[in-house]
């Protein structure tokens, strides 16, 4: 059995024992428990699919079956500590919003994404295919993913909306990478704030 996903220690890592978390996109619930068993976080999972909504339960956690792409109007501000949006960015239509109400309702944001500039992805550009590897296993015609970027792209975001970047955690198999990240990082996590 596969173990944690790279990105799950490295959220980990940015949250207070005992943090209120709002996990956005939550699949299986698996984020959610690993954060409850080892900081007894105390929180919700949104999920679109309905295949996943069972495994939540199963996992115990507290999940609401919603569209992440509609808002998050049902959540007062400043309702969590943390709001989490774990590979799911890219698959996101309006990226914008989704991280303007992330701070809405969060007085953090973590987000985590597969890294577009990773140099494996820019050999398979230059060979002319789109890259087909781990942090893009589907093939352009079939992909969830509708937005894809790259370490510069989503800093230059940032700087444009007024989030301040608070950390930036480049990673390649489970490894952080620190020189030449967005070249040499196949995934990323921020944790983000309002305002520059």
């Amino acid at each position: 059995m596969k173990g944690p996903r790279a990105d799950f220690a490295v959220i980990a890592g940015r949250i207070r024992p005992g943090a209120k978390v709002l996990d956005l996109g939550c699949g299986d619930g698996s984020l959610l428990r690993h954060l409850r068993e080892s900081l007894d976080v105390r929180g919700y999972g949104i999920e679109i699919d309905d295949e996943k909504i069972p495994a939540c339960v199963k996992n115990g956690i507290n999940v609401l079956q919603m569209d992440l792409e509609s808002g998050l109007s049902g959540f007062d501000p400043g309702s969590f500590d943390y709001v989490i949006l774990s590979l799911t960015l890219q698959s996101m239509k309006n990226s914008e919003r989704i991280l303007s109400e992330m701070l809405r309702v969060g007085r953090e944001g973590i987000v985590s994404f597969p890294n577009f500039g990773f140099w494996r992805n820019r050999i398979q550009l230059a060979r002319g295919r789109m890259p087909v590897n781990d942090e893009f296993p589907h093939h352009w015609y079939d992909t969830p993913n509708i937005h894809l970027c790259t370490l510069t792209d989503f800093e230059a975001f940032c700087m444009q909306h007024r989030i301040r970047i608070l950390e930036r955690i480049a990673l390649h198999e489970g490894n952080e990478v620190r020189t030449l990240p967005n070249l040499r990082s196949s995934l990323v996590v921020y944790r983000f704030g309002s305002g520059v």
